[in-house]
């Protein structure tokens, strides 16, 4: 799929709509585009590559787009394989090419092409360094651990486009329409979502540049209101609450913890709760979970006891959220233990892990199966958590 985003710019990305999980990892239902960009003007410019699974369909757009031209550049923004997978075939193709990217992203190409030489082959640049192509000039922006510490940013002055590497990316391929805050979100947080302050950085070199469009290495080239977007980033980046309501993850191994969340849920709803989100850890998406932690301001972990410690899907979740830097939230505990409870302790001790969390108290202790002993418990708890 060939788009102009200006007179002069093109997209040459593609989509992949068969890959199961991202990173092997992340569900993606709607699969996934891998963004790339063409530049043409007296020095033409690839504006990254795609990862090999879409080689044949990228060549085809890069062929038709580049109508006869041969690329003077190729621009690397970010070393990770779905976006600079086909460096060196690109190499061998066009061998007067020059690559262009950060000092650390060089460093990181034998790493991944042991068998090319790239002895004058690459151009390294630094903060704020320029590339002039002709009419449009280049200024590339350092952007480390937004994820990964090669990763640069490049900005072209003259149709005011920033080329923003993994940031403002999303799940789902460009061929499906929907929602982009959901899928934006859940990219965020599962993907950059440790490195906040990197993300913070990056927004505030940005801030000082006219931007007219936004174009990421996934997700949907964004060219109107901008101001939403930016500040969706600048939210999530600085670990802020989203949208006001309760998020309630549960483990459960035979549905007695289940049937205790469910009813925490009821009462919340009863005593005023503006929303209440829940999610069974042992069934549903891990990344929605993680997604949903950090988008509400409260959140309630319900789980089983386990071999004298955690149900291992709790354990996980909390696991994923202290990777993400999960922080300045408040939460509520709810344990589950037959004869030795010992899902609070674990819990409590793995949440005192994260920064500037607030438990809420109680802790809530049922005994196989909620009773109707155990609902003042649930009915306290359930107005600490409103108030």
């Amino acid at each position: 799929m060939i788009k102009n985003i200006t007179s002069t710019i093109k997209y040459i990305g593609v989509d992949d709509t068969t890959l199961d999980l991202f990173e092997s990892q992340y569900i993606i239902p709607n699969g996934i585009s891998y963004n790339s960009y063409l530049i043409i003007d007296e020095k033409v410019a690839i504006m990254d590559t795609v990862d090999r699974r879409m080689s044949d369909e990228w060549w085809i757009n890069l062929e038709e787009a580049l109508e006869g031209r041969t690329p003077d550049y190729l621009i690397v923004h970010h070393m990770e394989p779905d976006h600079a997978g086909n460096i060196a075939t690109a190499m061998e193709k066009y061998p007067d090419m020059k690559i262009v990217a950060s000092v650390k992203a060089i460093g990181m190409m034998p790493q991944f092409f042991e068998d090319i030489d790239f002895t004058g082959r690459t151009i390294s640049v630094n903060e704020y360094e320029k590339l002039s192509l002709g009419s449009h000039t280049l200024q590339f922006i350092m952007a480390p651990m937004v994820h990964w510490p090669e990763v640069m940013v490049s900005y072209d002055h003259t149709d005011k486009v920033a080329f923003t590497a993994d940031g403002f990316g999303k799940f789902g391929a460009l061929s499906h329409e929907e929602d982009w805050a959901c899928e934006a979100r859940r990219y965020y947080f599962n993907i950059c979502g440790k490195y906040g302050i990197s993300v913070q950085t990056l927004l505030k070199k940005l801030a000082t540049l006219e931007i007219k469009h936004i174009c990421p290495l996934h997700g949907p080239i964004l060219s109107e209101n901008l101001e939403y977007y930016i500040g969706l980033y600048n939210t999530w980046s600085k670990y802020e609450v989203e949208s006001e309501g309760v998020f309630i993850a549960y483990a459960s191994i035979h549905g007695g913890t289940k049937a205790a969340a469910l009813k925490l849920a009821d009462m919340l709803k009863e005593k005023g709760a503006k929303k209440v989100a829940i999610t069974d850890l042992c069934r549903d998406d891990m990344a929605e979970a993680v997604e949903d932690a950090f988008r509400y301001g409260k959140l309630v972990v319900a789980a089983s006891s386990y071999d004298g410690d955690v149900f291992p899907p709790m354990y996980d979740f909390l696991h994923h959220l202290k990777l993400k830097a999960y922080q300045r939230r408040r939460v509520a505990i709810i344990e589950n233990g037959s004869w030795a409870p010992s899902a609070g302790r674990v819990m409590k001790d793995m949440l005192g892990k994260m920064k500037e969390l607030d438990i809420i108290e109680p802790i809530v202790t049922i005994r196989s199966t909620m009773k109707q002993s155990d609902l003042p418990a649930m009915g306290t708890l359930a107005d600490a958590i409103l108030k």
